[in-house]
């Protein structure tokens, strides 16, 4: 064995993670919720150990009435929520296949983004920031284009607006397309109804409405939107098994991000595909536990109360709510960086005075607004006052009039309202 060169110097062993006990009331991620990080903290297995695909079965059980649906495939897919939107999309969609992107933010945009690299014909239906796009227009560009695939961001962060859904999936089946919702930014804390939209494939993550930390994605896949991809399944030649077969369609270009081989894994064939992340797999089920022991209807209250609050708040301090009032998202707040005030000043003041992070934006919107979030274990009356109060305090010592005291009772007025 090679000998350390004694001319290199010696790595540093830098200390123990011990991270700001910070209040994350940005667009997320937010605070774990302890269960979740105790849940972490269990003792691993072995992917086939029969503990684990127990707890991988009871995984795909609590997400089904978290996304609103009854589909068998309803599981995980290792990564950020990304990989989730990405896994979809890859397997969903043959290059050359005209692809509907809904558009209304930066989601959307990266939408078309992974769309472009897969090599699909990409058309859009666009709404300006801070609006979402009429259903009647939805209905004309699938007419217009006649896509394969129609994909959607049903809570764009980037812009604080929820897209309207009832009735998507009736249109997008009336023209033979499938139905693609990335509900990253509201899985959790608004009504996810996959079945009754009729959608046909449902991504989320856990960093946000969830409660959880980054790094694992859940996923529904209907049984239409399941045929179309084990029609392009393709098993890797290491694993192949005569129980498996091929289909004949176009091999989907990701093996990683390859649906159609990770349905296999969580099925009963057990494909061994990838080693599943078992603490993220432990996080996923204990924040779909927690919300489940919550009941869905009184968890989507209380993000709405929080976004109510946190708007109310807002407004009671003089500044000017961003975006469209009947579309927004219950969990993100954009506000408007008033005249003469440097935003990146007054979020680091939030940070090292309050131990508060607020969010900046994107795009058009850089510079503009901020973002405030509330949302999972972060959606609760007292961390929206104390995150009110905190940037009142802000704002007063970067010298902006406003009427002191005003923002926490309008907040709390809001909440009960």
């Amino acid at each position: 064995m090679p000998e350390l060169d004694p001319m290199l110097p010696a790595p540093a062993l830098f200390g123990e993670i011990d991270p700001p006990q910070r209040l994350l009331m940005g667009p997320g991620p937010v605070n774990a919720h302890p269960r979740v990080l105790r849940a972490m903290s269990a003792d691993l297995l072995g992917q086939f150990d029969p503990e684990m695909t127990g707890y991988m079965n009871q995984v795909m059980a609590l997400y089904r009435p978290v996304f609103g649906t009854a589909n068998a495939w309803t599981m995980l897919i290792d990564g950020t929520a990304r990989a989730a939107i990405e896994a979809s999309l890859v397997s969903l969609v043959v290059p050359g296949d005209t692809v509907l992107v809904i558009n209304f933010g930066r989601f959307g945009l990266l939408l078309q983004e992974i769309l472009g690299r897969i090599g699909a014909r990409i058309v859009t239906v666009d709404a300006p920031w801070g609006e979402v796009v009429p259903m009647a227009a939805i209905a004309e560009a699938i007419a217009a284009y006649g896509p394969k695939v129609v994909a959607c961001v049903h809570g764009d962060t980037s812009t604080t607006m929820a897209q309207p859904l009832e009735g998507l999936g009736e249109l997008c089946r009336a023209a033979g397309a499938l139905a693609y919702v990335d509900a990253t930014a509201t899985l959790g804390g608004m009504e996810i109804a996959a079945d009754r939209w009729g959608v046909d494939v449902v991504t989320g993550g856990l960093q946000k409405c969830l409660g959880g930390p980054s790094g694992s994605a859940p996923i529904t896949i209907s049984d239409r939107a399941a045929e179309h991809i084990f029609a392009r399944r393709h098993v890797e030649q290491g694993i192949r098994r005569d129980d498996i077969v091929d289909g004949a369609g176009v091999r989907i270009g990701s093996n990683y991000f390859d649906l159609a081989m990770i349905m296999d894994y969580w099925s009963e064939k057990r494909l061994n595909h990838h080693t599943e992340a078992t603490s993220m797999l432990y996080a996923a089920r204990e924040c779909a536990r927690v919300a489940l022991g919550e009941g869905l209807a009184a968890r989507f209250a209380r993000h709405a109360a929080s976004g109510r609050a946190m708007t109310a708040g807002l407004r009671a301090m003089g500044l000017t709510v961003f975006g469209d009032d009947a579309h927004r998202m219950t969990n993100v707040t954009g506000v408007y960086i008033p005249a003469g005030i440097d935003g990146e000043r007054v979020r680091t003041m939030m940070r090292e005075h309050f131990e508060i992070e607020i969010g900046s934006a994107f795009g058009p919107l850089q510079g503009k607004i901020w973002r405030l979030g509330a949302m999972g274990y972060n959606a609760m009356r007292h961390k929206v006052l104390i995150t009110l109060g905190a940037l009142e305090a802000c704002l007063a010592a970067e010298g902006f009039v406003l009427p002191l005291g005003a923002a926490v009772p309008a907040a709390l007025a809001a909440w009960v309202a």
